[in-house]
């Protein structure tokens, strides 16, 4: 990278140490400042300016600081480029955000958080409605120029980005849980090529106050931060869509937007409309939105931004990878058969992007899915319209799991396993030229650590079905009264590790959660010495509907989510609201006897399990198994599992019958 100027990645090892001084801790990031907002111009019908090379880099434009050709700027509706001379005039409409287009090889400001500075909001009045997170403040007449700095800083074509879904937290515990966990195994990495982070959206749980304690914290990367708008970031005492966003946007920036860094266009939306209307009523749930006494989201592109995409698109070379990035999926494996929690207008956009190298990636699911071009589920036609993907489409995992479920882990943050079974997380992507490679990171782990192997025995399959089936009870609201005991916890699991002949002649599967694999992963297994063997993926994500239940569930992760101690957490004289835990909007999860997770956030169902049916010959003792995976670009990772075969399961609990007499 040739640059005389200092980029994000150099700016990390400023970063890396928290300066301290008579105010906050801070992050250095080299480039800190405003756009240049110039006078007031009344009843403007055009918005007008320049985007200059900021050479004195204090965010205002001197008479010796040129002009930068070919920079898109828009609207939010119209798109242009900027001539010669860096000049730009779009048309004026209420309610706009105004932004500039970061080119590649060129860096917008951003404020002491790493957050860019690149747009300027123009709502003279302010939200018409009272919002309890402030929604956006009156903006006044349209200034005369509204001029955008950026610097220099040279081409790259190679770069990593740090990605990830549903932070979401509710509370300030909650954020303490993602500092703890996926920002400390963030900054584990080596970052030295990053130039962004990426929020996929759900950034807060519903607390948009949260927010600005949020950015400081992932300031300490030392990269700017892109959000994503999500439907738990929205204003949800907002009566119309046109301004759900608007606490958001005074707070953070943009509801959508795009930048370039390298070969890469980044194009973000907001795929969130709410409160959705009768244009939204369709199957999967969509319903809801033609209910006048429902109030409720729905996954849509709305008409103005699909007349900015078009305007992106058309100013953008085609050889340029496209990044869509967006909060609710384009599609999903999880929710194939739901069509509010996928994107209405998907045939649309993949038109729009057809015969361009692109990828997608989301949220709002929580769970990892790499979908690759030319897979497909059975639910995607009738809900959006689509079958076979023309390229991929990834679901970026959670920081937050299943919403912070489950019991404390070593790092004293919350297990949360996935509905797919995959650990909370973050993406590594790196772009090489227009092709990114996608790996996933669980938090407190180490990155080479990318599977869970377990045992799927006739045991786990019996305790399992046991306890889902009083969970379904528990959790119907229609349902007759269940005893609040459940019938059975993991301590009545039968050793998974351990087989007898009869466990063999009834199935006993290996299973590999693979929580990055995908339709081009192989993965192999190897008892011993023995022959390399290959293992089935669960789902061919040919056209099949989603395999539910005991025999494709996760059993690594599932006994994890069926008994949560932390529901019985109690004392005498702690503060009444740590009594069990709280989540969602301070929703309490005891004190009562030990739980199982809801029904739905179960791990019963996964877009990357591989599975092997064990021999029936194996000798009897002690085993080990090693089961490699092969991703599509040749990265391989192994990992191991011990398991013993004996002529009869063993007496599980301490035997006194030796000790009886002497006691006596």
């Amino acid at each position: 990278m040739t640059t005389s100027f200092i980029r994000w990645p150099a700016a990390r090892i400023a970063a890396a140490t928290l300066l301290v001084g008579s105010g906050p801790a801070f992050a250095d990031f080299g480039y800190v400042a405003n756009i240049d907002v110039q006078g007031k111009a009344e009843n403007a019908e055009t918005v007008a300016g320049v985007v200059f090379h900021d050479l004195s880099r204090d965010g205002v434009m001197q008479d010796d600081e040129p002009g930068v050709a070919g920079v898109m700027v828009t609207n939010g509706r119209e798109v242009t480029t900027t001539g010669q001379d860096g000049t730009y005039a779009l048309p004026v409409y209420d309610n706009m955000t105004v932004s500039v287009v970061e080119p590649a090889a060129w860096d917008v400001p951003t404020d002491e958080n790493g957050v860019p500075q690149f747009f300027y909001h123009h709502l003279p009045d302010g939200t018409p409605e009272a919002l309890r997170y402030g929604g956006l403040a009156p903006t006044g007449p349209l200034p005369e120029a509204i001029n955008f700095p950026m610097i220099r800083t040279g081409a790259t074509d190679s770069f990593d980005c740090v990605m990830m879904g549903d932070t979401q937290p509710y509370s300030n515990t909650e954020i303490g849980h993602v500092r703890d966990a996926t920002l400390d195994t963030i900054l584990g990495e080596d970052l030295s090529e990053a130039e962004c982070i990426v929020m996929l959206g759900d950034v807060m749980g519903d607390d948009l106050s949260l927010l600005p304690r949020f950015m400081s914290l992932f300031s300490v990367a030392g990269l700017p931060q892109y959000y994503v708008h999500g439907n738990h970031d929205f204003d949800f005492d907002a009566t119309t869509d046109e301004h759900s966003a608007d606490s958001w946007r005074q707070i953070y920036g943009p509801n959508y937007y795009a930048f370039e860094i390298g070969q890469a266009t980044f194009i973000a939306l907001d795929n969130v409309v709410y409160p959705c209307g009768p244009e939204d009523d369709g199957p999967g749930g969509r319903d809801a939105c033609a209910d006048p006494t429902e109030t409720v989201y729905n996954g849509r592109v709305t008409d103005r931004q699909m007349e900015w995409l078009a305007g992106i698109l058309d100013n953008t070379p085609e050889d340029r990878l496209i990044v869509m990035l967006h909060h609710i999926p384009f599609v999903s494996f999880i929710d194939s058969n739901t069509g509010r929690h996928q994107t209405d207008n998907l045939a649309e956009i993949h038109e729009m992007l057809a015969g361009r190298p692109a990828i997608s990636f989301s949220g709002h699911t929580h769970t990892f899915e790499y979908l690759d071009a030319g897979e497909w589920y059975r639910g995607w036609e009738e809900q959006v319209g689509v079958t076979r993907l023309p390229f991929p489409h990834v679901i970026g995992g959670a920081p937050s799991g299943n919403w912070y479920f489950g019991d404390l882990g070593f790092d004293g943050t919350p297990l949360s396993f996935a509905r797919g079974g995959t650990p909370p997380g973050f993406m590594m992507v790196r772009f090489d030229g227009n092709e990114p490679t996608v790996e996933f990171r669980a938090a407190g782990q180490p990155a080479d650590r990318q599977m869970a192997l377990a045992f799927n025995t006739p045991g786990f399959r019996d305790w399992f079905t046991t306890i889902m089936n009083w969970t379904e009870r528990r959790d119907d609201e229609e349902a007759e009264s269940v005893s609040e005991m459940p019938p059975v916890t993991v301590n009545d699991l039968p050793d998974t590790r351990l087989m007898t002949p009869e466990d063999v002649a009834g199935t006993v599967w290996l299973t590999a959660n693979v929580w990055n694999g995908g339709r081009g992963t192989e993965v192999f297994a190897q008892i011993g010495d023995g022959p390399r063997m290959p293992m089935e993926r669960t789902q061919a994500a040919n056209g099949e509907d989603v395999l539910a239940g005991a025999e494709w569930a996760d059993p690594f992760s599932v006994p994890r989510q069926m008994t949560v101690g932390r529901y019985a957490w109690q004392s005498t004289e702690g503060d009444p609201r740590a009594q069990g835990f709280e989540l969602w909007q301070g929703s309490d999860f005891g004190p009562a006897t030990p739980q199982s997770a809801q029904s739905w956030m179960v791990a019963d169902q996964s877009p990357h399990l591989w599975r092997m049916e064990m021999p029936a010959d194996l000798p009897m003792g002690t085993h080990v198994i090693r089961v490699t995976a092969i991703q599509p670009d040749g990265r391989e990772f192994t990992d191991h599992i011990t398991f013993e075969m004996r002529e009869e399961r063993p007496f599980p609990y301490w035997d006194d019958t030796l000790w009886q007499d002497a006691s006596n």
